[in-house]
């Protein structure tokens, strides 16, 4: 995926002010940052969902299945925090977000979320009565993102007329209905619903759920930019 996309670069700017010295007046502007290697984003979390995993299977394991024994998985949590994150820079760069620090933004809040994921477990291991605070943050924290993102998206198609590769769309409705099915798959665990009261079936959605939502954006990226770049 690398070698065969290696020259899809997109921007990455940055906004500061300017300075009109004949009107003594400061105005924003924009300027270029670096040019970042798209494909080079999407192996990233790929290969950090690899390592995890591979560490998990083997010198982790006997805590993992500590960790499963007592309804958690913090591997799981710190896993989604980096990749989960990078996928949505990704998603934004497609929709057209490319300023540097709206996407620092919203890694951040992407990270507080799932970070919010491990709070849900770790405050919920021993209770009695589930605390659903750690989930709603969470929620919160994992809408704002997509809010930003269809902001950006819906004035990026407007400004074009409606020319906007159908790639990108696909791609946008898609992973906001997996991240939701992550979210989905949380409650269905602590309302204790049919097979979700086996917290061991939840892990296993979990597990099908990240590889199939990484799969179909590494592919849809590959594919769309290589055949339909913005």
């Amino acid at each position: 995926m690398v070698i065969l996309a290696d020259k899809v670069l997109w921007p990455i700017t940055r906004t500061r002010y300017g300075f009109n010295a004949e009107t003594e007046t400061i105005f924003p502007t924009t300027v270029s940052f670096i040019d970042a290697n798209l494909p080079l984003l999407v192996a990233g979390f790929l290969f950090i969902s690899a390592f995890a995993h591979t560490a998990i299977a083997t010198v982790l394991y006997d805590r993992y299945v500590e960790y499963l024994d007592r309804g958690m998985n913090p591997y799981r949590w710190y896993e989604y925090a980096v990749s989960a994150s990078l996928m949505i820079v990704v998603i934004g760069m497609l929709a057209g977000v490319w300023d540097l620090g709206t996407l620092v933004a919203l890694f951040g809040l992407v990270a507080v979320m799932n970070l919010s994921g491990l709070l849900m477990e770790q405050r919920n291991e021993s209770t009695t009565e589930t605390d659903w605070m750690p989930y709603w943050v969470g929620v919160i924290a994992g809408i704002v993102p997509w809010i930003v993102i269809a902001i950006t998206f819906i004035g990026t198609v407007t400004a074009s007329g409606g020319e906007f590769p159908e790639f990108v769309i696909y791609i946008y409705v898609s992973i906001f209905v997996f991240f939701n099915l992550f979210a989905l798959n949380m409650a269905l665990q602590y309302l204790e619903i049919s097979r979700w009261r086996d917290y061991l079936f939840g892990e296993k959605m979990y597990i099908l759920l990240s590889l199939v939502a990484k799969s179909a954006l590494a592919w849809q990226v590959y594919f769309g930019t290589l055949n339909s770049p913005i």
